[in-house]
């Protein structure tokens, strides 16, 4: 029976201080994982880490700007050599790029945006492949967003990188599967982390009652759930898959 344990594997999470990354950390580790907490705030992925290592679980922390290739390579290579490998890489990083088409910063957000948002998951992927190709289960999670499927008003930067991000996943499925690595991708709804934190508890019940079918903003921690599912060794026959988890966002229609 193929297993549904991810005890023992090393997994290295990007943006893991904080909202969805940390959620993440936190159930693998409590899972039997080893964990590579990554974060470009060096303090805020040590305490995440250390959070862990009070537990008695398993978690290390790296500072990690991934629109660094350099510091990409050298800390997947570190990461790698610290655990004894790597089996999973969800690439979680993220930041909130909106900007109206006409405006005077309008190129400096997309090049951000596509820097942090696609190029890095590229980059990644293409550090971690020597090490996932030795692993047993390997697994890739992209994390997007539901702007991939349906944009916002003045977020064009973000929403192309996130579109970008789901071609990329079903692209390197169809190239990896031949040698056993699933590549996947979820697109987080509206989630209560710090990129939705500085709208009022009002304006989110508003929003969530009228655009969600379950009525209610998610939680972090509920993502880092499915990108957990898809990460278990019996995952091994999905790939090249976008999964919305948005409470029914992209479902509903009024």
């Amino acid at each position: 029976m193929t297993s549904r344990s991810v005890r023992g594997s090393v997994v290295l999470v990007t943006g893991a201080a904080g909202g969805m990354g940390k959620a993440t950390a936190e159930l693998f580790a409590a899972e039997g994982a080893h964990v590579a907490v990554t974060d470009v705030s060096a303090n805020g992925a040590a305490a995440v880490a250390e959070a862990l290592k009070a537990h008695r679980l398993s978690a290390e922390a790296w500072t990690l700007d991934v629109s660094d290739p350099a510091a990409i390579r050298r800390v997947v290579d570190e990461v790698a050599q610290r655990f004894g490998g790597l089996d999973i890489l969800v690439n979680n990083a993220g930041i909130s790029a909106f900007s109206p088409i006409d405006s005077e910063d309008y190129e400096d957000v997309w090049t951000r945006a596509m820097a942090v948002l696609l190029t890095a998951h590229q980059r990644l992927v293409r550090a971690a492949l020597p090490h996932l190709r030795r692993s047993t289960a390997p697994r890739i999670v992209n994390i997007a967003s539901t702007e991939a499927l349906g944009a916002t008003s003045r977020d064009s930067p973000y929403a192309a990188a996130k579109a970008g991000v789901t071609g990329l996943t079903r692209a390197l499925a169809v190239e990896l599967g031949p040698e056993g690595i699933t590549v996947n991708c979820i697109c987080p709804g509206p989630i209560l982390t710090g990129m939705t934190e500085s709208l009022s508890e009002v304006d989110r019940e508003t929003f969530a009652r009228r655009r969600t079918a379950l009525r209610r903003y998610g939680t972090p921690e509920e993502v880092a759930h499915m990108t957990l599912s898809l990460c278990l060794p019996a995952a091994s026959y999905i790939t090249g898959a976008t999964i919305p988890v948005d409470g029914g966002l992209m479902a509903r229609n009024a």
